[in-house]
């Protein structure tokens, strides 16, 4: 190969892949939360789960853009394992799209002519669309680059006839198989694209460049290769994104390990469905759905047992509350999602810090051991930066509910912080000595009683959700009864039932809870407002 030829070859993954990208990350921002809504009904079953992670991977033209959004949906809690499992299945299906289009269009059509009135639409819409029209220019741009890159792979084929020469040179049986295994897999590592190895090998093989098993060889190659995106992602990723990184691969080493068992039964089976005389790039199409069909029989029926097996696994993280269960950068590329987990993490950062608030209110002496609230002040602070980080990796995309929404992820951070820290002050307060007068003792407990009930109403971590009016009624409660103990003190202090030192302290305790309460408060209004309604599922 000269280098005039390896630049076209460059170039053409090149624009393949940038037109993969625009017309994936278009079509993402296009469907909203329409995907979210999609995915949240169509997966009742796994079998529907299967079907719809095919059918949107096919949409959306990338497996891995499945597989980061599937994560995402279970770091989110719309999707438990075992639907998520199912759509993986479903999406390995649905990316063999891109051989059937490569194999039909790429050969049979003039690219150009298909190719430069899609940029120029898609461009159009790009520059003077508004909303989900300029996604959708987008995703038009990236349909147009994806056949020119196409078209300039299949020039760079050309007279490149030496390219594979390596096919001869590995002789024939298991040795050359195995050879152009590893090959279409470095092919995707390199990439990062399965999509785009696929359309190497396809446009090889219809040169006349690659032997048929040797390119269905590389076609498995490519499977396996593809999982290197989604392990990737898992570095420093929460449970259930490494969980169901471990599901996809283990779908690919199946399905690859079937194929290369049956590869001449399966290639005879392809030749048997496209005619004998089918051109390669057909035939590797058919392959390359027989294939991943095959994986999907093989393993389907041991699905349970892996969800069982997986869900016991990879749960360090989850064992250490400091760390985020539900934030990673798989879910911060989208936008909605993204919200979804915030809701979900910060709930849990809130659960905590009225734990904290609970056992302040309950602390009977200041000279008690505090270390345990101190560990769980750290712990808060520590999610609290994770969160806030967190939002600054989403990009909204213009979505402007997520742009209203992410300020608001902040401020619950930062009024869970502050209960927190509150709570272990209100810990530390020496308590009044003398103790208070008998007749103090109904008005105190009625306030600490009632500032347990606001606590339990603004709980983001019970089962029901939060309710704005419920926090604001139970508020407006606490608020008289504060008043009420207050001018009761205040008339003990007056009339020398209760030393200065002890009203002074009392007052401070009373005011340092009914701060702490309306900072929880303020926080569950907000994450009851940053709360999607739950989907059916």
């Amino acid at each position: 190969m000269n280098i005039t030829t390896f630049i076209t070859f460059a170039g053409g993954i090149g624009l393949f892949l940038l037109g993969m990208r625009l017309m994936s990350d278009g079509l993402k921002v296009a469907a909203g939360p329409a995907l979210r809504e999609l995915l949240a009904r169509a997966t009742k079953s796994r079998l529907r789960a299967l079907g719809s992670g095919a059918l949107i991977t096919a949409l959306v033209q990338s497996s891995s853009a499945m597989i980061f959004s599937t994560i995402g949906f279970v770091n989110a809690g719309l999707l438990t394992l075992g639907q998520a499992i199912g759509i993986i299945f479903g999406a390995n299906l649905g990316t063999t799209l891109t051989s059937w289009i490569v194999a039909i269009a790429g050969f049979n059509v003039n690219l150009q002519a298909l190719a430069l009135p899609a940029v120029a639409i898609g461009m159009a819409g790009w520059i003077a669309g508004r909303g989900r029209g300029v996604a959708m220019g987008q995703a038009l741009v990236g349909f147009g680059v994806f056949f020119l890159g196409l078209d300039v792979l299949k020039g760079a084929f050309t007279g490149a006839e030496g390219m594979f020469a390596l096919a001869e040179r590995a002789g024939d049986g298991p040795l050359r198989i195995g050879l152009f295994t590893v090959i279409g897999a470095l092919m995707t590592l390199l990439m990062q694209s399965s999509s785009a190895a696929l359309a190497v090998t396809l446009t090889a093989a219809a040169s006349g460049m690659l032997p048929l098993p040797a390119a269905a060889a590389m076609v498995v190659g490519a499977n396996v290769g593809t999982t290197s995106t989604a392990v990737f992602a898992t570095i420093g990723a929460t449970s259930p994104a490494r969980r169901v990184a471990a599901a996809h691969v283990a779908f690919n080493l199946v399905a690859a390990l079937g194929t290369l068992a049956t590869l001449p039964w399966l290639l005879a089976l392809a030749k048997m469905i496209a005619g004998h005389d089918g051109p390669p790039s057909t035939l590797l199409a058919i392959f390359h759905t027989l294939s991943n069909l095959l994986g999907v029989l093989l393993i389907w029926p041991f699905t349970d047992r892996m969800v069982a097996m997986l869900e016991r696994h990879f749960g360090e993280r989850e064992r250490d509350p400091a760390v985020p269960h539900h934030l990673d950068r798989a879910v911060a590329a989208t936008p909605r999602l993204a919200i979804d987990a915030l809701v979900l993490e910060t709930g849990r950062m809130g659960g905590l810090a009225l734990q904290m608030a609970r056992s302040a209110l309950s602390t009977g002496t200041a000279a008690g051991d505090d270390t345990g609230l101190q560990r769980q002040q750290r712990t808060i602070e520590s999610l609290g930066t994770a969160a806030i980080e967190f939002t600054s990796r989403v990009n909204s995309g213009g979505d402007p509910e997520v742009d209203a929404a992410l300020p608001d992820a902040v401020r619950v951070v930062q009024y869970y912080r502050a209960v927190a820290e509150l709570a272990l002050e209100l810990a530390r307060m020496p308590l009044p000595s003398p103790a208070p007068p008998a007749q103090l003792a109904t008005p105190l407990q009625a306030l600490q009683d009632m500032a347990a009930q606001v606590l339990a109403a603004s709980d983001p971590t019970t089962d029901a959700p939060l309710d704005r009016a419920a926090i604001d009624t139970a508020a407006g409660r606490f608020e008289q009864v504060y008043q009420d103990a207050k001018a009761e003190l205040l008339r003990a202090g007056s009339r020398g039932m209760l030393p200065a030192t002890s009203l002074v302290r009392m007052l401070d305790r009373i005011s340092m809870t009914r701060r702490m309460v309306e900072q929880a408060c303020k926080g569950g209004r907000f994450l009851a407002r940053l709360a999607p309604q739950p989907a059916a599922i």
